[in-house]
Parts: C-alpha cells; structure tokens; sequence
C-alpha cells in the first residue's frame, strides 16, 4: 500500500466558470489558473503522483506549455491514473478537504463525488469530500484543496495486462 497527500490552491477571478472536481458549479467567480482551474483535481492528481514518488502536476503539464492552457482538468487526472497503473497500484480510496468561503459546496456535494469516482474509477463510497470555511484565515478570494490518496498493489495478472497494452 502506498499513501500520497495533493494540495493545491487558486484565486477566484469575475469571468471564468467554476470547476471543482470535474463539475460546473453556479457562480459568478471562477479559479485563475493555466488550465481550468480546478483546483480539487489538482490536489487529486498531485497526491496520486505522490503516492508513486512521480514528479509534481507542475512538472508533468507545465503552465509555461501553451498546450495546457485551458486544458480539462480531467486530462491530467487520466494521464496520472495511467502512470499509477503502469506503477503496479490501483486507488483504493481517495479523501479531500476543500477550503473556501463560497460557494456553498453542500448542495453539490453528491454530484463532485460521483463525477470523482468516475473519473476515478471507484465506486463513489470510495471518494470522501468535506468543504470548510477558511474563517479567521483571510482567505475569502481563494480556493485549497487538499486530498490523501490510498494505492493498493494490483495483483501481478493485472499489471502483465496493463504492460501488455502498452506495447502495442
């Protein structure tokens, strides 16, 4: 088994739609980054790399590569999950704490896990997700995302297929 912990944080900016964990969400701000901003599935996709010692989001998709630039979040979460399984390991369990004053995650709480857990592909009581307020931090234009990952070894008939479909 391995354990990998992701964080990540944005700035809200008037403008840009809001993504959080591969959903759009109603709000008049969204989260500035080279990408789509999402700032869950960054902290997703770095506790994955984490889990199996890989480099960081950063180094992996650039925000200096114009390739990326408003690219889907998802994408880097797919690749990842890739280079996991190539690892040997399969995700178990996933638990994430955004931080954020608004908007109210609550009513789209059951809609992040599930769109989580398919992108993960696990079954959604495998994806935890709590939400907090930032109070007291000054934290009210921003966004953090801290996830915990939990790999577990694949049995070796499943990483000779995986290896297998790479070589074609």
């Amino acid at each position: 088994m391995r354990i990998g912990h992701g964080f990540d944080s944005h700035e809200f900016f008037s403008g840009i739609p809001l993504k959080i964990g591969g959903v759009l969400l109603p709000c008049d701000k969204g989260l500035g980054g080279h990408s789509d901003g999402d700032v869950l599935l960054h902290a997703i996709t770095d506790a994955l790399l984490g889990a199996i010692a890989g480099p960081d989001i950063g180094a992996l998709f650039p925000p200096s590569d114009p390739k990326w630039k408003d690219a889907d979040s998802a994408v880097f979460l797919r690749a990842v999950l890739k280079r996991v399984q190539d690892a040997g390991y399969a995700l178990a369990n996933v638990d994430a704490s955004l931080i954020l004053a608004a908007p109210k995650i609550a009513p789209h709480s059951a809609a992040i896990r599930a769109r989580l857990a398919q992108l993960l592909g696990v079954a959604s009581d495998c994806v935890g997700l709590k939400a907090k307020t930032p109070e007291g931090l000054n934290l009210e234009n921003a966004a953090i995302a801290h996830a915990v990952v939990l790999l577990e070894k694949m049995p070796s008939s499943k990483k000779k297929k995986s290896a297998r479909r790479k070589k074609k």
